[in-house]
């Protein structure tokens, strides 16, 4: 059985390409990462929506500038495995990468520049600054948070909303599209999709785990490859500065890091790969 491609590729930041919620680290530089953090989780669980927590923590934390663009470093030093790699991997035969994340859209832009995706295929959250803070009569890093830009990414079902407009201004008809993410707000996206990956490396979020069609438990991201490529355009990889990669997403399978909740999903797959990687015929041992 054939496994079709995806073509446009949409990775969620936070705990899915950095392994920290760049959120709580905030709140951790001052002060404040208990009460942060438990709205997190709250909304990231599914159990309170994003709008009902999103300026409650950042009106409890009330950071600089500067420490908001101290997130930019904090991604950087706490990658996902193999992140960069894949990323650079899935560009380099020819796939649209995107990200959209309900973080702060200056560290996570940052972020995603260093990666290599481009500035235009990243959406996250705009915060505004208080101009009387700090010197107030120039642009400084101590002018202090005061208020973010309601959107489809401050909700918990609007993720969906970007992913479309991205496809609409990038994509093109009948491509196929892929979204991966660790919480409910990726999961909720994954309408606006053709296939959504769940992702539990950095924190396996039980609802997710219930309910994305895919799931990858390991810390690396590899195992995306073989979803996004198909079995067949696994030895694609062999081609680029991360041939590794295949052998490592090979590897991951074979240990049961993939997993399908979507029966039929399951069965296309493991058919695609036996058509590939046929396993030893033990009777014949």
């Amino acid at each position: 059985m054939r496994w079709t491609p995806y073509k446009n590729i949409f990775f969620d930041c936070d705990s899915t390409l950095s392994t920290i919620e760049g959120i709580d680290v905030l709140a951790e530089s001052c002060g404040k990462k208990e009460t942060v953090e438990a709205l997190t989780n709250a909304a990231m669980n599914g159990q309170l929506d994003l709008q009902q927590v999103y300026g409650q923590r950042l009106q409890a934390i009330r950071p600089t500038h500067q420490q908001i663009m101290d997130i930019k470093a904090a991604y950087k030093r706490h990658l996902v495995e193999d992140a960069t790699a894949v990323v650079q991997t899935l560009q380099a035969l020819g796939h649209n990468v995107f990200i959209i994340s309900g973080g702060l859209y200056e560290p996570v832009r940052e972020f995603g520049i260093w990666l290599g995706v481009p500035a235009e295929h990243i959406r996250a959250v705009e915060v505004q600054y208080d101009a009387l803070s700090g010197e107030w009569w120039r642009p400084n890093a101590d002018q202090h948070y005061k208020q973010y830009e309601e959107g489809a990414l401050t909700v918990s079902d609007g993720k969906g909303d970007i992913v479309r407009e991205l496809l609409e201004e990038f994509g093109q008809p009948g491509e196929r599209a892929l979204l991966i993410g660790d919480g409910s707000s990726d999961l909720l996206a994954s309408r606006s999709v053709d296939l959504f990956v769940g992702f539990g490396g950095v924190i396996a979020r039980q609802k997710v785990l219930a309910e994305a069609p895919a799931f990858i438990h390991s810390a690396s991201l590899a195992p995306l490859l073989a979803l996004v490529l198909g079995p067949a355009g696994l030895g694609r990889v062999s081609q680029t500065p991360h041939a590794y990669l295949a052998d490592k997403c090979r590897q991951l399978i074979i240990t049961g890091e993939l997993s399908f909740h979507d029966e039929r999903l399951k069965q296309k797959f493991e058919q695609a790969y036996q058509a590939v990687y046929p396993r030893p015929d033990r009777s014949t041992a």
